[in-house]
């Protein structure tokens, strides 16, 4: 299995793909012949929002100069074959969106099953990055959730990575959830016993044979603490 896990793929307002951190190049070369594309959703009933979306997506590649043979959307319309659809693409695109809302969905399509054994590339974006992992960290993210004692933070997630991902560092570092600071009062404490890593737009986590490399700017919490590990352009093996 290939896997590019980012916050997104394309540069904020403008629609064109992310070149960072030879993300575009590094695509290209592992970019399937006769691609079969599937976007998996993040809200099977958001029919509206996935459509826009997977359609965003799609264009942010074709500008890009990759093309596909085939383009599919996974979600409850078609979730009966979910099997079916994802054993017949190459190339599976996570989508972002709410973490626990798109855990619910992988779980009811089995879709950790479905990827055992099976050699295909992954791209994942925001939640689908952080649902990539084998033991997921749900960071709190809506009203209310920070604060709700049964609010479940950590999920079974698809075992495609070990590492945890916290996506759009650059935008949310400084947030505040239910009165609390989403990485002081939330991620840190969280951290105890656990390592997280944070990743502005534009960083990834690219996970080749087993090999994981963070490529770009990143930040491990871990232990209570936050601390920067690399810069733009470096890359970390884990």
């Amino acid at each position: 299995m290939i896997c590019f896990l980012t916050s997104r793929i394309d540069v904020p307002d403008t629609g064109e793909m992310n070149p960072a951190n030879h993300f575009t190049d590094e695509l290209r070369l592992r970019f399937p012949t006769h691609c079969r594309a599937l976007d998996i959703c993040s809200d099977p009933d958001g029919w509206d929002k996935t459509d826009f979306y997977a359609s965003l997506t799609k264009k942010t590649f074709e500008d890009a100069g990759f093309s596909f043979e085939r383009f599919y959307t996974l979600d409850s319309r078609n979730q009966d074959l979910a099997e079916q659809l994802v054993r017949g693409s190459d190339l599976l695109i996570l989508s972002g969106g709410h973490v626990p809302t798109q855990n619910r969905f992988f779980q009811k399509i089995h879709l950790r099953e479905l990827l055992k054994d099976h050699d295909k590339v992954v791209i994942g974006i925001s939640a689908g990055s952080m649902n990539s992992a084998d033991i997921v960290y749900s960071q709190p993210e809506e009203e209310g959730e920070a604060i709700d004692p049964s609010y479940q933070r950590f999920l079974t997630g698809l075992d495609l990575t070990k590492t945890n991902l916290l996506p759009h560092y650059q935008e949310n570092r400084d947030d505040v959830l239910d009165g609390l600071r989403i990485y002081e009062d939330i991620a840190c404490p969280d951290s105890m016993g656990k390592t997280f890593y944070a990743i502005p737009d534009g960083s990834y986590l690219f996970i080749n044979d087993g090999k994981e490399e963070l490529r770009g700017e990143a930040y491990k919490v871990q232990n209570g603490i936050l601390a920067q590990i690399s810069y733009p352009g470096e890359i970390v093996s884990l």
